[in-house]
């Protein structure tokens, strides 16, 4: 009886099982369906985005835009558009740079986004409080609060990923073991720890903005944007629990794709939800664009 041996990492046993085949190198390639159809999609949210961006510039100064923090709304739409394009660099053999950018990218956009809608929804709180008599919150209620809510909770999430960065930052790796008769490539992330660091602190920001917003939803019509961030973060939360058991299961290449399903999708649920309604407002039905009408 001939003697058995173990393939090499880069081999794996034929159907007989009686020699070694050479693996096939494999990764999430733009020549795939599947790439084709994700970046399709990125592009064609991208290119929503900036019709949105272009029709809140065009009217911003109408009742609807200027009632909604403009400011808040353009850095909203921009962090929206460079999540939709940050997706992009999942695609394609993993390099040194592409794998250091992936993460970090992702993290401090998507933290820009939440923090931009916490801002939102704290500036409704108090401006409502402030209309009250003898309130002590008129003072809070400005730009100041809602640019320092969104540098420092940016801050923070960038303060993580130096972390990361700096002790453990991802690099390029070849996946021989999640696929029998294939080799991967993959970025390891460094620090599976620092991944979920960064992840946990964009779904702390999410779970604080969507207890405060439902709290809100039930102010005077004309602070009634609390309601559409509490669908909006309902819409996030809910891809990103869905992520991790999603992510945790699936192996190889599709492990990336299951990443940039969910940037995607989280993201055009925050552009849908909060801007979908606006937009109908402005553009077909400009009667109800009106300071009375706001008031009501």
């Amino acid at each position: 009886m001939d003697a058995c041996f173990q393939c090499s990492e880069d081999h794996y046993p034929n159907s007989n099982r009686d020699s070694c085949l050479l693996k096939k190198i494999t990764f999430l390639s733009y020549g795939e369906p599947l790439s084709v159809i994700l970046a399709s999609f990125a592009f064609s949210l991208s290119f929503i985005t900036v019709l949105v961006l272009g029709i809140f510039i065009k009217y911003q100064d109408t009742p609807l835009v200027k009632a909604n923090n403009r400011d808040l709304t353009y850095t909203l739409l921009v962090s929206l558009l460079l999540s939709f394009l940050c997706a992009l660099l999942f695609i394609g053999q993993p390099e040194k740079v592409t794998c250091l950018l992936r993460q970090i990218t992702f993290g401090i956009i998507f933290t820009v986004a939440v923090s931009c809608l916490l801002a939102k929804t704290i500036t409704v709180v108090l401006a409502f409080m402030a209309t009250k008599p003898g309130s002590g919150m008129r003072k809070w209620v400005g730009k100041r609060l809602a640019s320092s809510t969104v540098i420092s909770c940016s801050l923070v999430q960038g303060m993580i990923c130096t972390v990361w960065l700096a002790t453990s930052p991802p690099f390029p790796d070849s996946d021989m073991h999640s696929v029998p008769e294939e080799i991967v490539l993959v970025c390891n992330d460094g620090s599976v720890t620092m991944f979920f660091c960064v992840l946990g602190y964009i779904g702390f920001l999410a779970i604080v903005s969507l207890i405060v917003a439902f709290l809100a939803r039930k102010l005077p019509d004309r602070f009634n944007e609390a309601k559409l961030i509490t669908f909006s973060m309902l819409v996030f939360c809910s891809v990103w629990l869905s992520f991790v058991p999603a992510y945790l299961s699936t192996k190889g290449k599709y492990m990336v794709a299951v990443e940039i399903f969910s940037i995607l999708a989280s993201s055009a649920g925050l552009l849908g939800c909060i801007f979908c309604p606006k937009c109908y407002i402005i553009v077909l039905r400009p009667e109800m664009n009106k300071k009375k009408m706001l008031m009501n």
